[in-house]
């Protein structure tokens, strides 16, 4: 996989001076590049204590990510995935610790804990207050001795920071930390490995799997699971961690691990807050990416029942824009649509030919739902078909609601349907389409007539016409040519659609924002759409 990178070696100082160049003078950096790579706060007068945290890179935005007024003093950033040198946090520690002390935040690996605790040991050798803790939060293999330190770091980092802020001593920070690990539990789950700059992508993860309590260093994980839903993955991840539980109400951390969009995460949120554990929950961070592992594709959750005082520190304001915040959880409030907006809801009756006609039409668009989204791949944004078969299965849904048994009044009720449940611009076109073809049959017009007012209202409103390459290619055709049966609209609507292949310069959608090499050859996927409609319906 490309990165974007320049030489593998200059990597993470090359981040660490965009970070800092970007900090508006909050940040500065020790000198030593690029044995010692020690992010620091540029306020810092040593006069209260300092906290110290750090580890490989590759977590961004941990750790220096959270340096700052009311969290971190400093991070040490080692190579990717790779642990500080010890003279790396020994700087760290001496340039920031004062007569009130330091408190290393370590995540619990091998070779964070010897640097960290190889450094602590010089630095009180210089005569300085250190203190350690250790944060072991992963829960994924209980049995494991030294579980591994996750994105849990981050409820320590906080209330520790603001401990700090307040001027706190050593020893009650330290203690409230040590509070704060022994509470905190975290899991993970991704449906793909990590891609470290340089090296080959481990292929550990199969399609159709997902792989639970994986590590931030790509580490496998404790099992892999089928993964159908987002649903059925935060239970997977929620349901392990009920258990390790207090009765109380908790705070939770929804970590991106660097590789899920925002829209996914939103969507975990929402089953996060309605799964096992959504009862307990109180406090939300996030979701977003707080402790990362590169481009991992996946999520960890991470859950501490805070004391009312550690609740108030929890959102206490910080200066690092990482921070994204604690946020009560609340229930969703509804507000009723504005007067005029309130669809009218026409009044149901029973027809059984209608029904079964248009429950065909809609399996129709149901099933051709892959064959389109690849088609649209090739021309748009793939989602023609998933656009179409959503529609459907709505119509399909909406059938005990619907006049079938008055056409008139049928079309119109199509129209508002798809105004409300299918996306896009087709979605307004074809309700148009319907809509129009309504008020036409209301004015006395038969059938066919009807259909085509109806496309030419979508046409002009739309302002696609034939040759742009559009459904209106096949659709138009197969109107016309209805009088004469449906055999003959089917013929007409594949000509079109089949003629939409060798249009190379599209007029209207999506497809217009495309080449004329990337469209030759390849349907229209509405036109297409059309056609097997049409072509089914035959059948």
């Amino acid at each position: 996989m490309a990165h974007f990178i320049n030489e593998k070696e200059n990597t993470v100082t090359e981040a660490i001076d965009g970070l800092i160049k970007g900090s508006g003078g909050r940040l500065t950096r020790l000198d030593g590049y690029p044995h010692i790579r020690v992010v620091m706060r540029t306020d810092w007068d040593k006069s209260k204590v300092a906290l110290v945290s750090g580890g490989g890179s590759g977590h961004e935005p941990a750790h220096a990510g959270f340096v700052g007024k009311g969290m971190l003093t400093a991070a040490v950033c080692g190579d990717v995935f790779a642990s500080p040198s010890v003279d790396a946090v020994l700087a760290g520690i001496l340039a920031v610790t004062g007569p009130a002390g330091c408190l290393l935040i370590v995540k619990n690996y091998t070779g964070d804990r010897l640097n960290f605790g190889l450094a602590a040991e010089r630095a009180r050798a210089f005569g300085l207050k250190v203190n350690m803790v250790i944060v072991d939060d992963d829960v994924a293999l209980p049995e494991l001795p030294q579980p591994r330190g996750v994105a849990g770091t981050m409820f320590v980092h906080k209330i520790a920071g603001a401990l700090a802020e307040k001027g706190q001593s050593l020893e009650q920070i330290a203690t409230a930390a040590g509070r704060v690990v022994a509470g905190t539990k975290s899991l993970g789950m991704s449906l793909d490995t990590c891609t470290v700059p340089g090296s080959p992508k481990e292929e550990r993860i199969a399609s159709g799997k997902a792989e639970l309590g994986l590590g931030i260093h790509g580490e496998a994980g404790v099992e892999q699971i089928d993964y159908e839903t987002a649903k059925q993955a935060v239970a997977a991840v929620s349901d392990k961690l009920a258990h390790l539980m207090e009765d109380a109400p908790h705070v939770v951390l929804l970590n991106n691990l660097g590789g899920a969009s925002v829209l996914e995460m939103s969507i975990l949120a929402n089953e996060l807050l309605s799964s096992s554990i959504g009862d307990k929950i109180k406090l939300i961070i996030g979701p977003a990416a707080l402790m990362t592992s590169l481009d991992m594709r996946g999520f960890s959750i991470s859950v501490y029942a805070p004391n009312p005082e550690e609740e108030i520190l929890l959102q206490a304001p910080v200066e690092p824009n990482a921070w994204t915040g604690v946020i009560p959880v609340r229930p969703v409030e509804i507000v009723e649509l504005p007067d005029g907006l309130s669809p009218i809801q026409p009044i149901p009756s029973e027809h059984i030919e209608t029904r079964a006609f248009l429950t065909k039409c809609c399996d129709l668009l149901i099933a051709a739902e892959p064959d389109l989204n690849a088609l649209d791949a090739k021309s748009g944004d793939g989602d023609t078909g998933s656009t179409l078969s959503g529609a459907a299965r709505a119509l399909i849904g909406a059938l005990d609601r619907l006049p079938l048994a008055d056409p008139t009044q049928l079309y119109r009720a199509i129209g508002q349907e798809l105004s409300q449940t299918m996306g896009g611009s087709s979605g307004v076109l074809l309700a148009i389409f319907f809509t129009a073809a309504g008020d036409a049959a209301s004015s006395g017009l038969p059938m066919v007539d009807a259909l085509k007012e109806g496309l030419n209202r979508m046409q002009k409103i739309g302002g696609a016409n034939l040759g742009d390459r559009t459904m209106v290619d096949a659709l138009h055709p197969a109107l016309e040519a209805l009088d004469e049966g449906i055999e003959a609209a089917a013929l007409a609507a594949r000509e079109g659609a089949t003629l939409t292949a060798s249009i190379t310069q599209a007029k209207a959608g999506r497809a217009s924002y495309i080449s004329a090499d990337q469209l030759k050859g390849h349907t229209d996927p509405g036109a297409e759409a059309v056609a097997r409609l049409f072509e089914g319906i035959l059948s």
